[in-house]
């Protein structure tokens, strides 16, 4: 689950005096996603936003539990239910850590490339290039990202690739409880120079 992430949540801005793109949802939302390349293919993907505490939960058809990244807090908190416990991820702690969505770098480039309708909604679509990564994401007027496909060569000759579509956009307020771990759930922490696998930093 958490290795699709990056490719879902990557975007890039481009410079300052240039048309900057919304790409962080305005109004509680609740998107059902199918993964149409990479890892996971064919399955579901379910991504809800709590905008009024910056948050967003990750459930992924077939993965051990669910994710809530915590943009105000700066962490992100790993649920695995099976084992009643939570694994807190911090912000920027290294190649294990992670870099929360908020502003991709300056470095990178994005530029509009028409429209379409996706899931009954219209959306842009943006082209986007940062170093070693390319791709395209399709974005409502108020954020919502409703297709993405991206990729990143691996430094092996070959390139990681992922896409997802929305087949479903629920707009209304979100139950904040599902945004926080579980009443009882032991807390686990990364232990220090341990590396968390898939964890790569989402832009």
């Amino acid at each position: 689950m958490r290795r699709i992430l990056p490719a879902l949540l990557l975007a890039a801005l481009p410079a300052a005096a240039q048309e900057r793109p919304v790409m962080v949802p305005t109004r509680d939302v609740a998107v059902t996603y199918r993964v149409t390349a990479g890892q996971g293919q064919g399955h579901e993907l379910r991504m809800a936003w709590l905008v009024a505490e910056r948050k967003l939960r990750v459930d992924a058809e077939g993965a051990p539990g669910w994710s809530v990244i915590d943009q105000a807090a700066k962490r992100m908190l790993v649920v695995m239910d099976q084992q009643r416990a939570v694994l807190e991820v911090p912000a920027n702690t290294g190649p294990g850590g992670l870099s929360l969505p908020t502003e991709p770098p300056a470095s990178a480039r994005f530029a509009k490339d028409g429209s379409a309708t996706v899931a009954g909604l219209r959306c842009t679509v943006w082209r986007y290039e940062d170093g070693d990564k390319r791709g395209e994401t399709c974005l409502t007027a108020d954020g919502v990202m409703l297709r993405s496909s991206g990729g990143q060569r691996d430094g092996q000759g070959g390139s990681r690739t992922g896409a997802v579509e929305a087949t479903k956009v629920a707009y209304g307020p979100q139950d904040p409880a599902r945004f926080q771990a579980p009443p009882g759930y032991r807390s686990m922490q990364l232990p220090p120079g341990l590396t968390l696998p898939g964890v790569s930093p989402p832009r």
